[in-house]
């Protein structure tokens, strides 16, 4: 069979990184750039393919087989209607858009025509995922009561000079980053409920936060806390912790998530558990017995390119569909309107 060609719209960093896979990856070729800053002109140049300003040049010149969108979140929608509009399947990035508003707009579009559109978020993918939900559904960690959680890093300066919009309403890493951890979560604890948080661009002084702290309480009764920061020269993070990206330096004594149930707790994501040897005598009297739950560590992003290929050809259906990212945006909206109020939010 020949390549599947695709294109990628937006030149920037998980452009790339998608560029990268689509030239490594058996099944897929890269077909085109789409991005009107001469940044994608250059890094078209540098991958051999052409470099269309727009989506409806390379519809018009060179369609493809399917298309990844890693663009700014705020054409999110706007450009997965166009790729809709051409039936093409679609990889789109997270956030699935800006607003709950407007990806039920998406969404509404996709149930309409039966369109294939993947959502990435791509730790969805990852097996240290898959392993830790295996340890929480298998009971090992008895009835799940809390969940401890972390993303704090520095994000250097370049990075917002690199995407100003970055700083801006529509960036800030509850938008950028928590909707990562609001899918972790999800996965691992079940549907979150309700909200409280507090927020500060204190540091940087954008007009978007730096910093925040969570509190979540899931349909299940398990309670959550979670820290969040970009300005925190620290290594509680998936990207610091998973050792998936070999982009970030990893540190194997630190988790970003801690799990407790009444009969253990599990730390992800080097799966380190404490549990008692006899659940019939817990105590905090009594020692635990330590362990380490056997994981292998994949890429996420090309199990991801791997899984998007078989929604392409019609061999599988969305891991992450856009309801499901939708439900993320719910949460982050729910996030954001308990910063801005002070008060507990229900997630709807």
């Amino acid at each position: 069979m020949s390549p599947l060609r695709i294109a990628v719209a937006g030149a920037g960093l998980m452009g790339r990184s998608h560029a990268q896979l689509l030239a490594d990856h058996a099944q897929t070729q890269l077909s085109a750039f789409v991005d009107p800053a001469a940044h994608g002109q250059t890094l078209a140049r540098e991958l051999g393919v052409p470099c269309h300003a727009s989506l409806d040049d390379l519809f018009a010149r060179d369609r493809p087989d399917a298309l990844i969108i890693a663009t700014p979140n705020d054409v999110h929608v706007p450009q997965a209607l166009q790729a809709l509009a051409q039936g093409l399947p679609v990889l789109l990035e997270k956030p699935v858009s800006t607003t709950v508003a407007q990806g039920q707009i998406l969404l509404e579009a996709v149930q309409a025509t039966g369109a294939r559109v993947l959502v990435g978020h791509h730790r969805a993918h990852s097996p240290i995922m898959a392993k830790a939900r295996e340890v929480v559904q298998g009971g090992r960690l008895g009835r799940l009561v809390a969940v401890q959680g972390s993303a704090t890093f520095y994000k250097p300066e370049r990075y917002f000079a690199d995407g100003p919009w970055r700083a801006a309403p529509g960036g800030g890493p509850i938008l950028i980053n928590m909707i990562h951890e609001v899918h972790n979560l999800r996965m691992l604890c079940g549907e979150i409920a309700a909200v409280q948080a507090l927020a500060s661009h204190a540091v940087r002084g954008f007009a978007v936060e730096d910093s925040a702290v969570i509190n979540l309480r899931f349909e299940s009764g398990v309670l959550g806390s979670f820290v969040l920061s970009d300005t925190a020269a620290s290594a509680r993070s998936w990207e610091q912790t998973s050792q998936e990206n070999k982009a970030y330096p990893s540190y194997g004594d630190e988790d970003c998530y801690v799990l407790s149930g009444t009969l253990g707790t599990l730390a992800v994501p080097t799966l380190r558990t404490k549990t008692y040897a006899n659940p019939q005598q817990a105590s905090w009297w009594l020692p635990f017995e330590l362990g380490v739950v056997d994981l292998v560590r994949e890429d996420p992003l090309k199990r991801q390119l791997d899984h998007f290929v078989q929604v392409i050809l019609g061999q599988a259906e969305p891991l992450v569909s856009v309801r499901d990212g939708l439900q993320n945006l719910r949460v982050i909206e729910a996030i954001a309107q308990a910063v801005r109020t002070g008060e507990a939010v229900q997630v709807a």
